[in-house]
């Protein structure tokens, strides 16, 4: 019986409430479908969920059957982006997000592996946006993070002290999308319970030429 990696425990995926820590995180693989709208009321939304996952396990079991490497299939991570980025702190105007749904895929997985597995999973009871998943590797570099505990609702006071505080205190500022990791299942966990990691990638703010 081979061991099994549970990539939670690496240092990417380490978080605290309360606390933001800055953190380099390496060049990812993820399964990707992207959507739009407000997550809880679009169709796309759960179809997108519905199509990730069994193309995630699929390729777990490959991995330990063909390779002898098996592993933990990752949390749901989001991305996500607005025109106006005031959408998510203050107005909350879900209906104007876009969204990209993700579950990292470790690096040993190949492009045929992920073929592979997209067949298996159409094979009976097919996604409805099967076709739609993607496998393609994440760039984020330099990332400013915390631990969120509650309802996604409550993340906007958080956010706000990261985009508003402490990215500008600390010479950042922010580039990319921000980035959710869902710890908690949050088909099944209530929601003052769910356990969120919030991740904002940052650069350097140089100031100009005198």
């Amino acid at each position: 019986m081979t061991d099994k990696t549970d990539f939670k425990k690496s240092d990417a995926y380490q978080a605290e409430r309360g606390r933001f820590r800055i953190v380099d995180v390496p060049d990812t693989q993820y399964l990707m479908i992207d959507g739009d709208g407000d997550p809880n009321t679009s169709p796309a939304f759960a179809d997108a969920v519905q199509a990730l996952y069994p193309v995630a396990y699929k390729l777990k079991f490959a991995s330990g059957r063909d390779l002898g490497r098996d592993y933990v299939v990752p949390p749901l991570e989001g991305l996500w982006w607005a025109e106006e980025m005031d959408s998510f702190t203050t107005r909350r105007d879900k209906s104007r997000w876009s969204w990209t749904l993700m579950i990292m895929t470790p690096g040993w997985i190949g492009r045929d592996m992920f073929t592979a597995a997209v067949a298996r999973a159409g094979a009976r009871n097919r996604p409805t946006r099967l076709d739609d998943v993607r496998l393609e590797t994440l760039s984020e570099g330099r990332c400013v993070q915390t631990l969120h505990v509650g309802s996604f609702d409550d993340e906007a006071e958080v956010l706000a002290r990261l985009h508003g505080g402490f990215v500008p205190g600390n010479g950042l500022r922010m580039v990319g999308r921000h980035h959710e990791i869902y710890l908690s299942d949050f088909r099944r966990v209530a929601p003052e319970r769910r356990r969120t990691i919030l991740r904002q990638p940052v650069a350097d703010d140089a100031a100009p030429a005198a």
